[in-house]
């Protein structure tokens, strides 16, 4: 039977104690790790979210506690009042290895049934099951410690802000549902049935019309929602550290976010991270990584081989080029003994498989070369390849063709990723950089109309504003990204408050006016009444600590996260709602048959 914890209260935590502690007498409180009965002694190890301590039950120990301690198993809540003394047989694989608790009263405060997995890191037990019961998943010291980093993260998030005069504002999570690239998670109204609000994939707005209302600056560590397919680093609901100034410049939205990351690792990782961080334009980081998100920890930048080329008579390469694209290639060194033919194939699979029409490769040997394609090439021709490529003996080149130049460089992006897992070369540490100046706009194949790569309310560059009756792939947005390790940490832009341009950016997005200002009626209206010049940015929190712990997954270091379907395993949601709920709102559901 469960005891109460009446008249004792707890002095210390069990992972806290060491030898300087030894002859105090201490109330300690936690979960048993595992019992250990060894007939005339008893070893009960005990846990909280600070670490581990050994309790010790004896010939000394009173009769009643000693059979009481015999009873206990895992997971078994105690309550324990005892002298710490010095451990016998000491460990340095804990850090109270020096120390143990001489047990004098014992309170079983709860019980508990066997757990459907061990507690302990590294657990084998599926995520699914783990996800499933997340409750005993969380007592794990590791996901415990990722949980406590990511506090101290948001603390010195908000010690930072404050410092650099921001206030720290909540905006609304019921809003209205508008454009901003994924679908929003709507939320039925039910005292204006068949009306809808949105959760907030962004605060953007809002942070905008608080600059209009003099909040210079603005930052919140806000919890936003996006409906789209799931990823390792990707949840529906997230959380950003988001901000806003008024009367900056991109030089001044860019030095705060370089002082945060800064401060953030030196204080919590005691991590020292150089500034300024290297600056890409988005077409110079296509070109040499095939990524707006490049990871730099590694070379085999892309090295175009369209000259060296043009004069083949492999059809594969002249279509390309005449058709205005180009033939691009990487070089992955001292690969020879890893890419055999089985595994170009298998790589050659997966080019197919994001959107290419094959893999090229060239293999650099003591003997000369090897190619897929050497039959249809001259050997000065295959010889100009690899002297551009700067090909060594031991080395294989991956060359991509195709008649659109966006195709050839994401192409060789992925592959240059995937290649650098195969050979195990990238390299420990936090490269951070900045991608500016990028497109206004991109073209939406499967909708065939242009939108806007970041969202509308981003301003143009100045040496664009005369351009914007002509092609609108030549248009260039004051946006930024940062970038650490191949992941975008954040983005963001310097924004339109200008209504007139404003408005002529939505005709190029291809909005009448009536349709921007159903939209963004509210925003359109407020910049009429004196809105400062601002920017801004917003900062993944989870893709930071899942990134500063070097963790594989953000469920790491989420508390209660979905699955890739967007199922919470745990609770089962989503989940069916009653019918009277549903007439509440003025809703109805249908079934779909299932084939």
């Amino acid at each position: 039977m469960a005891e109460f914890l009446t008249g004792l209260k707890r002095t210390d935590y069990c992972g806290m104690l060491r030898a300087e502690d030894v002859g105090r007498e201490v109330v300690l409180c936690g979960w048993v790790q595992r019992q250990r009965d060894l007939g005339p002694l008893i070893f009960v190890d005990m846990r909280d979210r600070t670490g581990i301590i050994q309790l010790t039950f004896d010939d000394h120990t009173d009769k009643k506690v000693f059979e009481k301690a015999a009873s206990v198993r895992s997971e078994y809540v105690l309550a324990v009042v005892g002298k710490v003394r010095e451990r016998s047989a000491k460990t340095n694989k804990i850090p109270t290895g020096d120390v143990e608790i001489e047990v004098t009263e014992l309170r079983i405060l709860s019980e508990s049934e066997t757990p459907p997995f061990e507690i302990i890191d590294n657990c084998p037990t599926s995520e699914t099951t783990r996800l499933k019961y997340r409750y005993l998943d969380l007592r794990r010291p590791q996901l415990q410690n990722n949980l406590i980093f990511r506090h101290k993260v948001a603390k010195v998030t908000r010690d930072y802000f404050d410092e650099n005069g921001f206030i720290e504002l909540e905006t609304p999570m019921l809003i209205k549902s508008t454009p901003e690239g994924a679908r929003d998670f709507l939320v039925p109204s039910r005292l204006h049935k068949g009306s809808f609000y949105a959760l907030p994939q962004s605060p953007q707005m809002y942070k905008q019309l608080c600059m209009v209302a003099g909040f210079d600056r603005y930052m919140q560590i806000a919890r936003c929602f996006r409906d789209e397919d799931l990823r390792a680093d990707r949840q529906p609901e997230f959380t950003q550290i988001d901000l806003e100034m008024s009367f900056v410049d991109m030089e001044d939205v860019l030095e705060i976010g370089e002082g945060y990351i800064k401060r953030v690792f030196k204080e919590v990782m005691n991590i020292d991270i150089p500034t300024p961080f290297p600056r890409y334009t988005y077409n110079e980081v296509m070109e040499r990584f095939g990524s707006d998100k490049p990871d730099t920890r590694y070379g085999m930048e892309i090295v175009d081989l369209t000259d060296s080329v043009k004069d083949s008579d492999f059809v594969v390469f002249q279509n390309a080029i005449t058709g205005g694209g180009s033939v691009r290639g990487i070089n992955a060194k001292n690969s020879l003994k890893t890419y055999t033919r089985k595994e170009i194939d298998k790589l050659t699979e997966y080019v197919r498989g994001i959107g290419a029409k094959g893999l090229a490769w060239i293999k650099k040997t003591e003997d000369g070369f090897s190619s897929s394609f050497s039959k249809f090439m001259t050997d000065e021709q295959m010889n100009r390849i690899l002297e551009k490529a700067d090909a060594q003996n031991g080395d294989v080149i991956f060359i991509v063709a195709d008649e659109n130049n966006h195709t050839v460089l994401t192409t060789l992006g992925a592959v240059r990723s995937e290649c650098a897992k195969k050979l195990e070369i990238i390299k420990d540490g936090f490269n951070f950089l900045w991608v500016v100046k990028f497109p206004f706009f991109e073209y939406d194949k499967e909708n065939n109309e242009w939108i806007a790569m970041h969202h509308p309310f981003t301003s143009p560059t100045d040496d664009c504003l005369d351009k914007l009756d002509g092609e609108k792939g030549e248009v260039y947005a004051k946006a930024y990204d940062m970038v650490l390790n191949g992941i975008e940490l954040s983005s963001g832009s310097i924004r339109i408050t200008n209504p007139e341009l404003q408005k002529k950016m939505f005709e190029m997005l291809g909005m009448s006016d009536e349709e921007a200002y159903e939209k963004f009626g509210f925003l359109m209206d407020a910049f009429k009444y004196g809105a400062p010049p601002h920017g801004g940015m917003g900062i993944g929190l989870d893709r930071l600590v899942m990134q500063m712990l070097q963790s594989p997954s953000l469920r790491d270091v989420v508390l209660f996260p979905k699955m890739q379907n967007a199922v919470e395993l745990m609770t089962s949601a989503p989940a069916g709602v009653d019918k009277q709920q549903l007439i509440d709102l003025g809703l109805e559901t249908t079934e779909t048959a299932e084939n």
